[in-house]
């Protein structure tokens, strides 16, 4: 009775605590989550070791000498841990000839076993491989999509149920050495955490302590956890909430990162890079996978990628020692930050409610005016899908005041903005003309506030739109001049970071230093060569690397202008796919159909269903009412 007291009294103490409120050390810059160390086999993850390389084997699991070959292949690539899945009694067994074979071919990464539904097939597996992964809404708790109220007693019964359930297979893992992932996934939630918590990150994460605390009641706590979705903006609030929900019960368990289902080509790296990327930043995570429906040896290097920016963020992290108050955000539920509207053309708005804009920034630049204006207009021709917002040029010269004006001129209204970084003088800026509307770029230091009046006067002057970068100290130092300038003519943005902070800690501090000087101007996201935390000119490299920077941002709310690295038009036009996926590519060996944009959910949009990770074999879903367990 003790244990059952227990374990009920656990979750009525979740149900009313208050959120928490800190997920990790600092959200400016990298300090990675400290954790215990799990051992899967020779391989030690968490503490102060190295992030960690995942992969899955996608063969039939009972074909032995298939999937020995795809783990060899993976092993080859550069995998670390390679999961292979159970799905049954038989796939279970044959993981003792897939691990014998593996290791007789000379490969001593560990092998993990993958169980969904079958509590029997996990028993068979441990005895076979060194960690063993559950998915808590699955492993002893049945679907049956029934619309109940659960009363304590009867959550209490259920909870007893599931730690007969478990505890067989923690007790041989304890014996064998072994360890276990609990990793819940949001598309299969048990009827009982749906109807007490509803499809949400709180059901999520409550889902997985419950089998913690079952491991913990027998000494068990080699365990590490996962939080997995195929919408990043759900997989990072589960993410922060349980690293929050296991700083306030005194827990450090490891936590393994990835994206459910993320797909192909661009649109599975963004995802990916978007959910991981971003969470790695925060100093959260400890083993990857990237999720792609290619051949998985093709996910190594989007996790190497990945990773080597979180090594760059913590490098960057460890030299600096800046504390700076919390922003405004609230990290544990997506609202997008309210901001004024800007008017780029009479069809194209920016801000509250828009979506994110995109901007590329020009080759050819003004003194080659006609060139820098066929570049974007053959560019929407080439990729009709495709369409910048705005473009980017540069003017320092009064020479080319006429080359901006003919530009203006020749792009109309198939480019709604001209975006002008300039170190002109108000008086000296060629404001005549009619095109596409002028925003101009202006890098502002901290005593610059009789410039920024002069600018504010003239961008309203001339019906022009004026984009202020800056830091937040140089916000707040410039904040009662900022604030003068009438809505719908400011933009915040920030080409470069912050002393002692990261890109997106940058924003994150513009964005708390805006709302405390009330200023409501949309922001532009430039993810510029000086904030980039690695420089390479491959597109995967620039793609990721852009969709971690934005990542962090947009699954906060934080959205109005997303711009790509500074480099040709070609490669920022592609970028925009972040809002306009088009074109996939893939990995340079794979050949497969690709489906219109129309038919893909968008990267950040909540999906019709959440699938469990691919080679996993299920029973199908039904979609649940977030609160009420309903099936829609």
């Amino acid at each position: 009775m003790g244990r059952l007291s227990s374990l009920t009294g656990a979750v009525k103490g979740v149900e009313n605590d208050p959120m928490p409120s800190d997920y990790c050390p600092s959200r400016h810059r990298t300090v990675r989550r400290l954790t215990r160390v799990v051992n899967v086999g020779d391989v030690a993850v968490g503490g102060a070791n190295p992030i960690r390389l995942q992969s899955m084997t996608t063969s039939d699991t009972e074909d032995v000498a298939a999937t020995v070959a795809q783990a060899i292949r993976l092993a080859e690539a550069g995998c670390e841990i390679i999961r292979i899945t159970a799905p049954n009694k038989a796939a279970a067994s044959a993981l003792k000839d897939i691990h014998r074979q593996f290791r007789a071919a000379g490969f001593n990464q560990p092998l993990v076993a993958d169980i969904h539904f079958l509590p029997f097939a996990a028993m068979e597996a441990v005895e076979h491989v060194e960690k063993v992964r559950v998915n808590p809404g699955n492993y002893a708790d049945k679907k049956k999509f029934a619309v109940l109220e659960y009363t304590d007693a009867a959550y209490a019964e259920e909870l007893e149920r599931l730690h007969e359930a478990f505890t067989p297979l923690v007790l041989r893992a304890k014996a064998l050495g072994r360890s276990l992932r609990i990793g819940t996934n949001h598309g299969s939630l048990s009827d009982r955490i749906m109807n007490r918590f509803g499809d949400s990150p709180n059901g999520m994460v409550e889902s997985a302590l419950e089998f913690i605390r079952i491991a913990e009641s027998h000494g068990f706590k080699d365990m590490i956890l996962s939080m997995k979705s195929s919408n990043p903006k759900v997989m990072v609030e589960a993410y922060r909430l349980a690293a929050a929900r296991m700083s306030e019960l005194g827990m450090d368990y490891p936590l393994h990162l990835g994206v459910t289902e993320a797909g192909e080509g661009e649109d599975a790296r963004i995802k990916s890079a978007l959910g991981i990327g971003s969470l790695l930043a925060d100093g959260l995570g400890d083993t990857i996978r990237v999720s792609l429906t290619e051949d998985p040896w093709h996910e190594i290097p989007v996790c190497r990628e990945i990773v080597s920016r979180a090594e760059g963020f913590a490098a960057l992290g460890a030299a600096s020692a800046v504390t700076l108050p919390a922003d405004p955000v609230d990290p544990f539920s997506f609202a997008r930050r309210e901001t004024e509207l800007i008017e780029l053309s009479s069809k194209c708005l920016a801000g509250s409610g828009e979506v994110p804009r995109v901007i590329v920034r020009s080759v050819a630049g003004l003194a080659d005016w006609q060139g820098a204006a066929k570049e974007i207009l053959d560019a929407h021709a080439a990729q009709r899908e495709v369409r910048a917002e705005g473009l980017l040029v540069r003017l320092d010269d009064p020479a080319h005041a006429a080359g901006l004006c003919s530009l203006r001129k020749a792009l109309g209204q198939a480019v709604p903005a001209l975006f002008v970084e300039t170190s002109l003088s108000p008086a000296d800026f060629p404001f005549d003309g009619s095109g596409s509307r002028l925003v101009v770029v202006k890098a502002f230091s901290a005593g610059d506030a009789a410039s920024v009046k002069a600018w504010g006067e003239a961008v309203t002057k001339h019906d022009a739109i004026l984009a202020a970068d800056l830091d937040g100290p140089m916000l707040a130092a410039l904040a009662k001049d900022l604030a003068a300038i009438p809505a719908g003519r400011l933009i915040l943005t920030s080409s470069q970071p912050q002393e002692g902070l990261h890109a997106t800690g940058t924003i994150r501090e513009i964005v708390r230093c805006a709302a405390v000087a009330q200023l409501e101007a949309p922001l532009w996201i430039r993810a510029t060569v000086a904030n980039a935390v690695r420089l390479d000119p491959g597109f995967q490299s620039r793609l990721i690397e852009a969709s971690i920077f934005a990542g962090g941002l947009l699954v906060d709310g934080l959205r109005g202008f997303p711009f790509l690295r500074d480099a040709d038009l070609d490669g920022q036009v592609a970028h925009a796919r972040l809002r306009h996926p088009a074109r996939r590519a893939h990995a340079p060996d794979q050949d497969r159909v690709c489906r219109l944009s129309e038919l893909r959910p968008h990267p950040l949009r909540h999906p019709v269903d959440d699938p469990e990770d691919q080679g996993t074999h299920r029973p199908p879903q039904v979609r649940h009412h977030r609160r009420h367990g309903l099936a829609s």
